[in-house]
């Protein structure tokens, strides 16, 4: 009888139907619109959006490279970089010495020595909580780190470059800064401090590495970064070594000495023979990353970095115009190096490896300076032409 059989089965199907219906209305009265669950919640202060960035796949390195390569977006921020997490720990830790007091008259001031980033977002995340800013870096840093700074309301103390022992290197010129502020006893002054100031590293720690681990399901191969104060490739590095075996890869720029202290073991480059050295700091136009000292953060976290890949000016040009013309991405100075890095990387490693390196900002810092050079790239320049310039 199949009619009798058709009836039957058409009456499963609907009685299958109604309760998969009635079982999706009651998870939509219980949990909400699944899509909208998945839209983040809303914050009290701008300060609650630092942190917690996405990580891409940079679809072009991977596909020449065969490994997959990642990039974890931390020029996303609200102040546009990863030194977000820095300042903000900074600042948070200072308030729980008491150095720092959120609605106490006069404001307290902030004051750092700095490229450019933590300036920015120092003073972004002054102006968030009540606190004024005061910055004093070298004076041919990019004009667009100087007119945020400026827009954001910062105090603007350029100086001119110099070693760390000058007196008025822009660190030193920031800690004299406050220590004036203080015997005034017009306000309270916090020297930031980043490059020595733990709380740097232990942020990238305890946020930006377990992000990292838990992004990547748990599967790392390969992290990169860049190391200026030495904060963010000490805390991710730990971290990733205490949970899995991953390659630490720092990338540095020309002029820097960590390239020669993590190979060899020895903090020194060939520019600094006397005579030969452009700028005082790093002989590069990258900003941000490189060094010729050993901070307290790097040091923290040496023993976790595998090796160090030195990447030219020229490949770095080169890569940020790639990365613009392949993959839309914008880079910033610093992500060129650490993705030039990461293709060196890959092809040492097995295919499918998966390498992770940190987007520290976005190429919109670096107009006047290093886009200046990038633009002028050919838009045809293979992969293979940018490694081996």
């Amino acid at each position: 009888m199949p009619e009798v059989k058709g009836i039957v089965s058409n009456t499963l199907t609907f009685a299958s139907l109604a309760t998969a219906l009635y079982t999706a209305y009651k998870l939509y009265r219980t949990y909400g619109d699944p899509v909208l669950r998945e839209l983040p919640s809303v914050k009290d202060g701008i300060e609650e959006l630092i942190g917690k960035t996405q990580i891409v796949k940079l679809r072009s390195l991977s596909a020449e490279t065969g490994c997959d390569i990642f990039a974890k977006l931390e020029l996303t921020n609200p102040a546009g970089s990863a030194k977000d997490r820095v300042a903000l720990n900074i600042i948070k830790t200072a308030e729980k010495k008491g150095l720092l007091v959120r609605g106490e008259k006069p404001e307290g001031w902030v004051f750092e020595g700095t490229s450019g980033s933590t300036g920015i977002s120092i003073a972004m995340i002054c102006n968030a909580l009540g606190y004024r800013a005061h910055i004093s870096l070298p004076d041919d840093t990019s004009l667009e780190k100087l007119a945020l700074l400026e827009s954001l309301g910062a105090v603007v103390n350029p100086v001119k470059p110099a070693s760390i022992v000058d007196p008025d290197q822009y660190v030193n010129a920031a800690k004299k800064a406050c220590d004036e502020l203080n015997e005034s006893g017009a306000a309270k002054g916090v020297f930031a401090d980043q490059f020595e100031n733990e709380a740097n590293w232990r942020v990238h720690y305890e946020t930006t590495g377990p992000e990292i681990w838990d992004q990547m399901d748990h599967n790392i191969d390969g992290f990169i970064a860049g190391c200026g104060t030495g904060g963010t490739i000490t805390g991710v590095s730990k971290y990733l070594k205490e949970v899995s075996h991953p390659y630490v890869v720092l990338a540095d720029p020309q002029g820097s000495g960590f390239y020669n202290r993590i190979n060899y073991g020895v903090m020194y480059d060939e520019v600094e023979k006397e005579g030969t050295r452009r700028r005082h700091q790093v002989d590069t136009i990258v900003e941000g990353i490189g060094l010729n000292r050993i901070t307290r953060n790097f040091k923290h976290g040496e023993k976790y970095i595998d090796e160090s890949i030195r990447v030219t000016d020229k490949q770095a040009v080169g890569m940020a115009k790639y990365l613009s013309i392949h993959d839309g991405f914008f880079a910033g100075s610093s992500t060129a190096i650490n993705a030039v890095a990461a293709v060196k990387l890959a092809k040492r490693l097995p295919a499918g490896s998966r390498i992770v390196i940190i987007a520290c900002d976005s190429g919109s810092r670096h107009l006047s300076k290093f886009w200046k050079e990038a633009k002028i790239v050919d838009r045809e320049v293979t992969l293979d032409e940018i490694m081996s310039s």
